[in-house]
């Protein structure tokens, strides 16, 4: 499959688990994160559609990574859109596992300057950590393995202090339940995850 259609499909989970995001946000943030990511994954979708970053993959991710800063609300945007542009500046055309590892690295770093969180801060870090260390390391079946790895990761982050965010002001009462923004990167892996398996 093509990296159009991986990210056609992936925005279009977005957008199918809108309600589900919205209402994990509603328990311990705004309530309108998965408003703003249906809004940049339609936006993004809508570029493809135009024909607008059409070409490599990595000004495929670099055209999503500014529609999602300039579409997306809240955190969400800058988040999202860093880690997608970063990911453009870092895989070559056709990415392997060690490719993409090292690539996340790099997103890791530049979301964590961008935002002060780390790692067991209830972000969406809490995902792209293991995953990356799993494709580090390589083996085994990677596709399956990934997705099953970023839905464990984002539901984890139920058992984690906010330390970041509007979730953080909530103390304990955030406890019990899953980051958002973890949920959502758990849903572009799986869907990625479920494209590149299917024949």
């Amino acid at each position: 499959m093509d990296h159009a259609s991986l990210i056609r499909a992936a925005t279009q989970t977005l957008i199918d688990h809108v309600d589900e995001l919205t209402e994990l946000d509603s328990a311990i943030g705004d309530g309108d994160h998965g408003l703003n990511m249906k809004r940049g994954a339609l936006a993004i979708q809508a570029r493809l559609r135009e024909g607008k970053d059409a070409g490599s993959l990595n000004e495929t991710l670099k055209g999503a990574g500014a529609t999602c800063m300039s579409t997306i609300g809240g955190s969400s945007g800058p988040v999202f859109g860093t880690l997608l542009v970063t990911l453009a500046n870092e895989l070559p055309a056709q990415p392997a596992a060690p490719d993409l590892a090292r690539a996340l690295a790099a997103g890791i770093a530049a979301l964590t300057r961008l935002g002060k969180a780390e790692v067991g801060q209830k972000t969406l870090l809490d995902v792209l950590d293991p995953l990356q260390r799993l494709l580090a390391a390589g083996g085994g079946d990677l596709v399956d393995h990934s997705r099953q790895c970023a839905l464990d990761a984002a539901q984890a982050t139920a058992a984690m202090d906010a330390a970041r965010g509007r979730a953080s002001f909530l103390g304990d009462r955030a406890l019990g339940h899953v980051d958002p923004g973890s949920h959502s990167m758990a849903l572009l892996v799986g869907s990625i995850c479920d494209s590149l398996s299917t024949p």
